[in-house]
């Protein structure tokens, strides 16, 4: 039989996507960096049988399930193909807490349905652009992990984006890994019915403009300038979720107390990294690479006397 395995990886938007139109259209601007340590990865075999089937090794819910499943027929009737495969998916991450899971699983389970009936069929891999419109379908921010490390995202299209900052390091602080109750699908249903959607677009595009000059500044504001925009923008994002009808949240004491702790850290050495946090607790930090020594510095301070669970 044959078989292929896809990754893919997920991005953490510095400038938040919330809030879409059918077929996931965004309704403003966002940028994302590609965290490469995390990944997806998708296996494909093809069968003998009438049907697809998946293999379950995540505990994933049956709605899950059949999305995924509904989103891999679909690429099948793009291609017109007509066989079955077997699939399975895992994660080196968590997934349901706020690191993008659905992105990552979604772009890796499209580039392998695309590679798999391509190579079957014998016709041309797509393009990365066009397999990202694809998977933009079935999860919205999964259109920016086809490209690293930077993308930008605009009504239909993501696309990669050079910085002069170029990679950065990554940690993630988890303040709690068990499965959140609101999911990022209801949540760009309600946020809506925040009185603060309506200048929601245009602070996004205000920030964009501001952070993309600040990430290719070469003057040393630049970087708290960078710090300041993310900060503000995460926190615009969480305002819309506790201010929408039902309103809700995702910020626990400990996502609090290693925020205050990153104000604090800032303030002392003048210096740190960029501090964002998605719909979920857990609190993401980008550092340049020239930070190798202060990064070490902070995430120590994080795990000993703050007692935050499993950074890495």
């Amino acid at each position: 039989m044959s078989s292929w395995i896809c990754r893919a990886s997920p991005n953490i938007a510095l400038i938040k996507y919330m809030g879409k139109c059918d077929g996931n259209i965004p309704s403003n601007v966002s940028i994302s960096h590609t965290l490469e340590d995390f990944y997806s990865e998708v296996s494909m075999e093809l069968i003998h049988g009438d049907d697809d089937i998946f293999i379950n090794n995540m505990e994933l819910t049956p709605a899950a399930v059949e999305r995924f499943l509904q989103h891999f027929r679909y690429i099948k009737s793009l291609m017109n193909f007509h066989g079955n495969f077997s699939l399975t998916s895992r994660n080196n991450f968590p997934h349901s807490v706020g690191i993008a899971s659905s992105a990552s699983s979604f772009a890796a389970l499209t580039i392998c349905a695309f590679r798999a009936i391509c190579a079957i069929t014998a016709v041309p891999l797509p393009s990365m652009e066009y397999m990202s419109g694809v998977s933009r379908r079935a999860s919205g921010s999964s259109c920016r992990s086809f490209f690293a490390p930077w993308s930008i995202w605009q009504s239909e299209t993501a696309k990669k984006i050079d910085l002069k900052i170029g990679q950065l390091r990554h940690n993630i602080i988890f303040v709690n890994t068990v499965a959140k109750k609101v999911l990022s699908s209801e949540a760009h249903q309600r946020v809506p019915s925040s009185l603060l959607f309506a200048g929601r677009a245009a602070r996004a595009q205000k920030r964009c403009k501001q952070l993309l000059a600040a990430l290719n500044s070469t003057d040393e504001s630049g970087w708290p300038m960078a710090y300041q925009i993310c900060w503000e923008e995460f926190w615009d994002m969480h305002a819309l979720f506790e201010t929408s009808s039902p309103s809700f949240g995702y910020m626990q004491p400990g996502t609090i107390s290693v925020l205050l702790f990153l104000q604090d850290f800032w303030k002392f050495h003048g210096d740190g990294p960029l501090v964002t946090i998605d719909a979920g607790p857990n609190v993401h930090l980008l550092w340049r690479m020239d930070q190798k020594n202060l990064q070490n510095r902070c995430v120590l301070y994080l795990r000993d006397a703050l007692i935050v669970p499993n950074s890495q």
